[in-house]
C-alpha cells in the first residue's frame, strides 16, 4: 500500500511539473508573438511614413531617381514579406538606402532648409530608434523562448507538444560593424 500512494504522489508530482513546464513554454511564445507584432508596427510606421518622405524630396531630387526607386522598392518587398529572416533582409536594405536618401539631400541646401523634410526625418530617426527597441525586445522573447525549448528537462515537454525555436530578427553585417572614425 506504501509503494502505491508512493507512486501515486510521483505521477502527480510529474504531472505537476509538465503542466508547469508547458505554461512557461506557451507563455514564452505567446511573448515572442507579443514581440514580433511590436517590431511590425514599427516598421508599418515606417513604411507609412517613407511616401511621405519621397514626395518631400521628389521636386528636390530630379537627378536621383534611382535612390527614390530603390527606396520605393524595398519598401514595397519589406511589406510583402511574412518570412522574419527575409523580412530582416530586407529592412535593413531599407534602412541603408534611406540613410543614402538623407546622403543625397545634403547635396540640396533648399531641400535641408525645407520644414516638412526636416520634420520627416526627425520622425524617421525617431521611429528607428523605436525598431531598435522592439527588435532588442523580440530577440530577448526568443532567447528566452529558445533557451526553454533546448534545456533540460523543459525540452521534453517541448518536444512532445511540438514547440519550435523562433527565428532572431538579425541586422545584418553592415549594421553589425564597428563604424571607422577618421580625423
Amino acid at each position: 500500500m506504501g509503494l502505491f500512494i508512493l507512486l501515486v504522489v510521483l505521477a502527480v508530482i510529474a504531472v505537476i511539473w509538465a503542466i508547469v513546464i508547458y505554461n512557461q513554454l506557451v507563455r514564452n511564445r505567446n511573448l515572442v508573438e507579443e514581440g514580433w507584432s511590436g517590431v511590425e508596427v514599427q516598421l508599418k510606421r515606417r513604411a507609412n511614413l517613407i511616401p511621405n518622405l519621397i514626395e518631400a524630396v521628389k521636386g528636390y531630387m530630379t537627378h536621383e531617381k534611382g535612390v527614390l526607386t530603390k527606396v520605393t522598392e524595398l519598401r514595397s518587398k519589406s511589406m510583402a514579406v511574412q518570412e522574419i529572416a527575409k523580412k530582416g533582409e530586407l529592412e535593413n536594405a531599407l534602412s541603408r538606402s534611406l540613410a543614402n536618401l538623407f546622403a543625397v539631400a545634403e547635396n540640396y541646401p533648399d531641400l535641408k532648409a525645407n520644414q516638412n523634410f526636416l520634420d520627416l526625418q526627425k520622425q524617421l530617426a525617431e521611429i528607428e530608434d523605436q525598431i531598435q527597441m522592439a527588435r532588442r525586445y523580440y530577440n530577448g522573447t526568443v532567447r528566452n523562448l529558445n533557451i526553454k525549448i533546448e534545456s533540460f528537462p523543459s525540452n521534453l515537454v517541448a518536444k512532445k507538444y511540438n514547440f519550435v525555436k523562433a527565428e532572431f530578427f538579425d541586422m545584418d553585417e553592415a549594421e553589425k560593424a564597428v563604424p571607422k572614425v577618421k580625423f
